[in-house]
């Protein structure tokens, strides 16, 4: 199995779709992908559960899915910044928590296994801990995606040195066009080649109707599955 985390240079990027579209494009191949999202923040009641969007699209994307409660075991009501829907809930997060479901998740024997954090890389859990710490305490390669817009160029870039100032390699990064024009967008996408020094795994444009499958023919997961070779 190849895990990954799965962070981005803000919230509202498109990492759950983008990471949906990483599971489609890895199971067309032939291979079972299974996607988690250990926290999320922003409940809905459907089909007689409370779930949150972005954790059932990674499920519904898996071709070797897990069921909702291990796809995300913590759920927040507010769709809010982490730590403050938890102090309002009466719930405590803790990184080594969530760092273990993840590692549970990765016993279900699918091939590729993306783990999406919540918001940016140091979204705050708590007083002391952020989304970083679940990371670090996973130890395993890093997915960025990079919303392309204005101010993209400094996040990437900063994300990227927090990402290997922990520790941990920048295994690939995607381009999203999560909104409908950016200025010299072709300008900023070779400036973040030249600079994070990763593989870009795709630029998603933008798509009136984003759905998995749609992202997926805009991406390629050949260096990811490297990592399941090695």
């Amino acid at each position: 199995m190849a895990e990954f985390f799965v962070t981005g240079t803000d919230t509202g990027v498109g990492k759950s779709l983008v990471s949906a579209g990483l599971l489609r494009a890895v199971a067309s191949r032939g291979l079972r992908s299974t996607g988690v999202k250990p926290l999320a923040a922003g409940a809905r009641y459907q089909d007689g559960i409370w779930a949150n969007d972005d954790a059932l699209l990674l499920q519904a994307a898996s071709s070797a899915p897990l069921d909702y409660a291990a796809t995300n075991p913590v759920l927040l009501q507010a769709a809010m910044a982490p730590h403050v829907a938890a102090a309002a809930e009466g719930v405590t997060l803790d990184a080594a928590v969530l760092a273990a479901h993840c590692r549970g998740a990765a016993r279900s024997g699918a091939d590729l296994l993306l783990a999406e954090g919540a918001g940016g890389w140091l979204v705050p859990l708590n007083v002391r801990q952020t989304m970083a710490d679940v990371a670090v305490a996973l130890g395993w390669p890093v997915l960025l995606v990079v919303g392309m817009r204005l101010g993209c160029l400094n996040h990437a870039l900063l994300s990227a040195q927090a990402i290997r100032g922990a520790g941990l390699a920048l295994a690939g990064w995607v381009a999203n066009c999560a909104w409908p024009a950016m200025p010299a967008l072709a300008q900023n996408i070779a400036t973040l080649e030249a600079r994070l020094a990763a593989p870009r795994l795709g630029t998603v444009p933008w798509l009136a109707a984003a759905t998995p499958d749609a992202v997926a023919r805009h991406l390629d997961p050949g260096p990811l599955l490297a990592y399941c070779r090695d």
